[in-house]
């Protein structure tokens, strides 16, 4: 029977692949307000200005390709269990071959009505924009299916399980500072090997902790050669 890997993934997962990221020097929030574009009260009070934020989002997505990070985890599967635990709300996992990926935060490439956020419909990458005015067939605007500041996170229960039936537990360009998602490390039965994949210093409240300083690609390339 194969071990069970789970791996906890961030934005520096997918960094490499020249995705935007939110929270470094630069990053998407030092140029956008938090408030307006990632708030439900930012799309009440300019529906427009979020949906063109993340239509910017989701052209960006559909110009990228995994990186050999993603492409590592998905070979993983032929060893172990893996299951991917994400931050992130592209889909390069789903591209470079994984087979179950859980988003904590959402997912760029589908809209929800506004009055069921869990009711997800697929976006076509041919027609990727939203506009004040598309509707789903009750006549309810859409939205991009991301959840946003405030907004509840109804994987973290699901996410939350995985991590507990992990033999292996894998941390990989997060810097652990976004809750619930943080939290799941302590989900991490005692015992269970955790490796942490980031170029940068990630503050964690364990001290067995296996800490690979790199990243995301040839982080996974040495956690497969350790593994």
């Amino acid at each position: 029977m194969k071990k069970k890997l789970t791996v906890l993934t961030g934005a520096g997962m997918s960094a490499e692949s020249g995705i935007s990221t939110f929270r470094d020097s630069n990053g998407l929030w030092n140029n956008y307000p938090v408030s307006q574009v990632a708030t439900p009260e930012g799309f009440a009070a300019a529906p427009q200005l979020v949906l063109d934020f993340y239509n910017e989002r989701r052209r960006e997505l559909l110009r990228t390709q995994p990186n050999e990070g993603h492409r590592g985890l998905a070979a993983l599967e032929r060893d172990f269990d893996v299951d991917i635990v994400t931050q992130n709300v592209d889909n390069l996992h789903e591209r470079a071959g994984s087979t179950r990926v859980i988003h904590l935060h959402g997912e760029l490439m589908k809209s929800c009505p506004v009055n069921d956020l869990n009711r997800p419909y697929d976006i076509p990458p041919d027609s990727p924009d939203l506009h004040v005015g598309d509707c789903d067939a009750d006549g309810n605007q859409l939205r991009p299916f991301i959840v946003w500041f405030g907004e509840a996170v109804p994987m973290i229960e699901a996410a939350a399980t995985r991590v507990e039936a992990a033999d292996i537990f894998v941390i990989i360009g997060t810097s652990l500072n976004v809750y619930p998602a943080a939290g799941l490390l302590n989900c991490v039965r005692r015992g269970r090997p955790v490796y942490l994949i980031d170029p940068n210093d990630v503050k964690t409240f364990r001290d067995d902790v296996r800490v690979i300083r790199a990243g995301a690609s040839e982080g996974v390339k040495r956690l497969t050669e350790m593994l």
